[in-house]
């Protein structure tokens, strides 16, 4: 049995401060997010390692967030829960392309590539549900396309990366298991609760990764220093407080100021690469980046003047 508010009663917001400032929440969560990367770049563990402790340190501080909810909206049924857990295995292996294309590109490069999850949602709603997209819509994919093949370093020369075309190719894989995580979080969503889900697919995004490290063989179960301390600062910034902010700010915002909000994400993760990681992309790998972000922007655009942000995200 669950408590629930009167009938009539105001029902209680268990997140307030981003009814009051949605913007500087959102802008907040970008502003981490863009350190995603890099922090795993910087704590020198296997992708299946990084994708297990970033989610096991989250884990604590989302249950308690959990609680808080389930206190004010009562216990959530477990068929609710179902579309979370799927979206969770999208994200493992997401997580785990996602953290490879960084060891084979670097961290700029592959946060920028991740972001074209917008025109993978984009081409996915036309070709699933028949939904046509604008016209500044569908110039942004062939922009987004040519992006790519310059990031890759097919057409120039001095591209940075051990392997900037494998790279880009498992970009482009990154991107649609993340519109497939975003799909399936948007089919299961209850707008009163942002904890909730996140942590349950956080849960299924743990085991996904510990399943594929013991098949893989690069799984390491022992903690060592520094490179947890960089996993833990990466489970705060990312999977606490980067998506349980998102989750409540985006949908309180205009489309436009989200598509703006949400690409400062990789234009500020490129900018940190360079000064914290010294990773050099050729002006060519430069000029694919900002085609990337100028398609995903476009991608991004509104159908509607009154559609929600995370509608126009794909989230």
């Amino acid at each position: 049995m669950t408590t629930r508010p009167p009938d009539g009663a105001a029902a209680p917001r268990p997140h307030r401060v981003f009814d009051i400032h949605p913007r500087s929440a959102a802008l907040v969560a970008a502003l981490g997010l863009s350190f995603t990367a890099i922090l795993y770049a910087l704590s020198e563990t296997s992708p299946a390692t990084a994708t297990v402790f970033r989610c096991l340190y989250a884990l604590p501080i989302l249950w308690w967030l959990v609680r808080r909810e389930d206190r004010i909206f009562g216990v959530r049924r477990w068929r609710a829960r179902v579309w979370p857990f799927a979206a969770g295995v999208f994200f493992g292996v997401d997580l785990l392309l996602f953290h490879q294309s960084i060891l084979l590109m670097g961290a700029g490069l592959a946060t920028v590539l991740s972001n074209l999850q917008v025109v993978i949602v984009l081409l996915a709603a036309w070709a699933i549900w028949d939904e046509r997209p604008t016209a500044a819509q569908a110039a942004g994919v062939p922009i987004a396309l040519m992006g790519i093949v310059l990031i890759s370093g097919v057409l120039g020369g001095d591209a940075y990366g051990d392997d900037p075309v494998l790279g880009s190719i498992l970009g482009v894989f990154v991107a649609i298991t993340y519109a497939g995580y975003l799909l399936l979080m948007r089919k299961g969503r209850d707008r009163r609760r942002a904890a909730g889900p996140i942590f349950d697919a956080t849960v299924a995004t743990m085991l996904t990764g510990f399943v594929a490290g013991l098949l893989l063989g690069d799984l390491d179960l022992i903690p060592s220093l520094p490179g947890h301390v960089w996993l833990l600062l990466l489970a705060l910034s990312a999977q606490v407080a980067g998506g349980v902010m998102l989750a409540v700010a985006l949908p309180r915002l205009p489309a436009v100021t989200t598509s703006l909000i949400l690409l400062v994400q990789p234009v500020l993760a490129v900018v940190f690469s360079i000064m914290i990681l010294a990773e050099a992309p050729s002006s060519t790998q430069l000029l694919g980046v900002a085609l990337v972000i100028g398609g995903v922007l476009l991608g991004s655009a509104a159908r509607r003047p009154g559609e929600t942000g995370a509608m126009a995200a794909g989230a």
